[in-house]
């Protein structure tokens, strides 16, 4: 499998999902763990979690550590950082570089409503002001 770069992880598939998801409620976490956790849910067998557990390492958003005997999975980056970058690829990718246009057909769609975009203002000048 060829390597990614580092920075921007591939897509995650439904089980790889409900694996980040819970590691990253959760902290660091074994397969076993992950397993027991996830049981009511999604059922797995040991050897599906940790091969799910090794492919999320691969595309780079688990790292691991062993204790004993047992790998000890946690995430690279937090939920918002990947996030963050599937919109920039989004934003790159249908509105040619502009958050202004991302924003705007957000606002069109009603997939935010006036005073979410509002709030989202607010917080981003009092950011700014904090950053001068």
């Amino acid at each position: 499998m060829p390597d990614r770069p580092k920075n921007r992880p591939s897509s995650l598939g439904r089980l790889e999902q409900l694996l980040m998801d819970h590691i990253w409620s959760r902290g660091p976490a074994t397969a076993e763990h992950c397993r027991e956790a996830l049981r009511q849910r999604h059922p797995m067998k040991d050897s599906t979690v940790r091969t799910v557990l090794r492919r999320l390492e691969e595309k780079g958003f688990l790292r691991h550590e062993v204790q004993g005997r047992t790998y000890l999975y946690r995430a690279v980056q937090e939920r918002r950082n990947i996030a963050a970058r599937a919109v920039r690829h989004i934003i790159d990718r249908f509105c040619g570089g502009s958050a202004e246009q991302l924003l705007v057909g957000m606002v069109e769609d009603e997939v935010i409503d006036r005073a979410e975009l509002q709030r989202l203002a607010k917080k981003i000048t009092e950011k700014m002001k904090s950053r001068s």
